[in-house]
């Protein structure tokens, strides 16, 4: 009775020994190589790029970039996941379209850890040596927002046709994002210029298809291709756009004629008006030239250190 049993287990005794002694061999898998990287543009880019090709802008101002949130409370779920449905950067690209344009200094307040933790580190005698005595670029405008909008299925639409087991297909559908900015003077916490901007996205599929019976056998063919704009890109594209109106509609920068970068007129764009390119001049009119800088004019040359000169 207890012979195979004893039997058996000497058996699987051998046979896993066996295994434990055969160890795994790998070799380098070559891995698969994409397209190259290439520069992070938009169809707006091209009006920042325009920007800094203009001449004669002295005296730039200074502007920092608070947190600009996700406020469209939409999340994206999975089966294993969960994370926000549209990008947690904003911030970071509007300081990327701000920089393009080179007609702003730009002076970090977004996050300062770093450069507090090595002031603290110093304050307790952990440094090494001394470092240099902080000298931090005072802003004159501070930009703050949020996404505000995200709008599913705003348009959805398709046509399927079969006869006879064949035919084909096609389905569209469109979102939009919403983003609104706010430009701040530092100095007296008055917002100087607002803009709220808009995108749609779109995406498409194609179908076609074979369906044959074959005896008692149904043989199924199928063909399509789905594509559908990125929808961060889309939040890039309206971020660039805004960076764009904060300084020439909000600060005034002149465009040369011809290279002007005008919103296309559609639902949720606002018309504008006269009162965002008079901000230089309700500034002097409010009494308060001496706390408010004035576009492109925001800093004497005395205050903006050479180092950052290179945003000219």
């Amino acid at each position: 009775m207890f012979k195979p049993r004893i039997c058996l287990a000497a058996c699987m005794a051998t046979v896993l020994g066996g295994c434990a002694a055969v160890e795994p061999k790998f070799d380098n898998v070559e891995p698969v190589v994409g397209p190259p990287v290439t520069s992070n543009n938009t169809p707006y880019s091209e009006c920042l790029a325009s920007l800094s090709r203009i001449s004669g802008a002295t005296n730039l101002p200074v502007i920092a970039v608070g947190q600009i949130t996700d406020k469209t409370g939409q999340r994206s779920y999975s089966t294993v996941t969960e994370s926000a449905a549209v990008t947690q950067g904003v911030s970071e690209m509007l300081i990327s379209a701000l920089y393009k344009t080179r007609k702003v200094h730009l002076t970090e307040r977004l996050d300062v850890r770093v450069p507090l933790a090595e002031q603290q580190l110093y304050e307790n005698k952990a440094m090494a040596y001394a470092p240099r005595k902080l000298a931090v670029l005072p802003s004159h405008f501070v930009v703050l927002g949020a996404l505000t909008e995200l709008n599913y299925n705003i348009s959805s639409g398709g046509t399927r046709l079969f006869v006879s087991g064949i035919g084909a297909g096609l389905r569209t559908a469109v979102i939009n994002v919403g983003l609104d900015l706010r430009m701040v003077d530092i100095r007296t916490f008055r917002t100087v210029y607002v803009t709220s901007l808009q995108k749609q996205v779109v995406g498409y599929e194609v179908e076609a298809g074979i369906y044959r019976f074959f005896g008692n056998q149904l043989v199924e063919f199928d063909s399509g291709a789905v594509r559908n704009e990125p929808l961060q890109l889309g939040v890039r594209s309206v971020v660039e756009m805004g960076a764009y109106q904060l300084l020439t509609e909000g600060l005034g920068l002149p465009v040369p004629a011809g290279q002007e970068c005008e919103l296309h007129p559609g639902q949720h764009v606002a018309a504008k008006d006269g009162n965002t390119q008079q901000v230089a001049a309700a500034n002097t009119a409010s009494g308060s030239t001496a706390a408010v800088a004035t576009p492109l004019q925001a800093a004497p040359a005395s205050e903006v250190p050479a180092a950052s000169s290179a945003a000219q």
